[in-house]
């Protein structure tokens, strides 16, 4: 449904987009990542037809954005950065005037927008012009005018900017289960909602494409995915150790707290996690150590994410901890 081909964007000599290729299919949600100036949003509002690259292709559908843009915006619903609206019209009275903009009329628009409505709980400050409305509900009202038209395609930057956490537990719901049947893209900081909600990830930085996969491939990148770590309720620090360290399977251990005793022990190359993890567990019951957790390491997606971003300073912090 999103096919980006090699697209560019220059503003004078500042290169903001540095030719990225990708592509969402329906059912897919994919998730937009990046440090602040990276591209994202530039990105997006190209995809959208809000500006035009300066190089590449952008096809929605079947449409190519250059050649026919008011059919590909048709299939497009989009919630912008800071979610603009107009603040002298009341909630219903913008997302009437959003879906005739949308070509609805008669019980057609009535439909769209109580579905707009119910889906991002307005019900409650309809009839509020939206100068007066909490940032959160703001930010609802612009994302139902996104929806409204029921598009296949929606492209969504930072969508739960300014909500509370419960307003945030709602929109993440939302996206997933529009998720199963629309191509979404959207931006965010907020790496939790990457592995909530997406199935797959993009880190942009510079302007170019760092980082692309499901987020499980991508926590694989982290130093820590596949470690095992375990918890003990005693047992001297130094001892415990130096017997993980006699594994064959260990490639080093850290001591992460004495009290409680936690360490990590990270596998040799080419040993699973399973396997180092059945090695620790026979070595507790041969030392008899008490054992109250033991567990694999999945990997942190933020880690991975300053790695990629920021590959001096985590390098610089990695020598530090050594």
């Amino acid at each position: 449904m999103i096919n980006v081909r090699n697209i560019k964007k220059t503003f004078g000599p500042k290169i903001a987009v540095n030719g990225i290729s990708f592509e969402v299919e329906k059912g897919e949600v994919l998730g937009f990542l990046g440090p602040n100036g990276a591209g994202k949003s530039t990105t997006m509002r190209m995809i959208t037809g809000f500006i035009p690259p300066s190089g590449g292709e952008i096809t929605i559908g079947k449409f190519k954005m250059n050649d026919q843009p008011i059919e590909a915006k048709r299939l497009i619903g989009y919630l912008p950065e800071n979610a603009p609206s107009y603040a002298d019209m009341t909630v219903l009275g913008f997302l009437n005037f959003a879906a005739e903009l949308r070509g609805l009329q008669g019980d057609a628009r009535k439909r769209a927008v109580g579905r707009a409505v119910e889906m991002c709980f307005l019900e409650t400050v309809l009839h509020q012009s939206v100068e007066t409305l909490s940032k959160g509900y703001r930010h609802r009202t612009c994302f139902a005018q996104s929806i409204v038209h029921d598009p296949e395609v929606l492209v969504l930057d930072e969508p739960t900017d300014g909500l509370d956490p419960n307003q945030k537990y709602e929109v993440r719901t939302l996206i997933r289960r529009m998720g199963e049947k629309k191509a979404i893209i959207f931006s965010t900081h907020i790496l939790e909602e990457v592995e909530a909600v997406c199935s797959r990830a993009i880190i942009i930085d510079r302007g170019k494409i760092v980082a692309n996969g499901t987020p499980r491939d991508l926590k694989q990148r982290s130093e820590h995915a596949g470690a095992v770590t375990l918890r003990l309720l005693d047992g001297s620090a130094a001892a415990v150790k130096g017997t993980i360290d006699g594994i064959s399977s260990v490639d080093r251990t850290v001591v992460i707290s004495e009290s409680p005793l936690t360490v990590r022990a990270y596998p040799r190359k080419n040993t699973s996690s399973d396997d180092l993890s059945r090695a620790l567990g026979e070595a507790a019951l041969r030392e008899r150590w008490q054992l109250q957790e033991l567990h694999i390491e999945e990997g942190r997606l933020d880690e991975v994410f300053r790695n990629i971003t920021l590959p001096d300073t985590a390098a610089a912090a990695k020598e530090a901890s050594k």
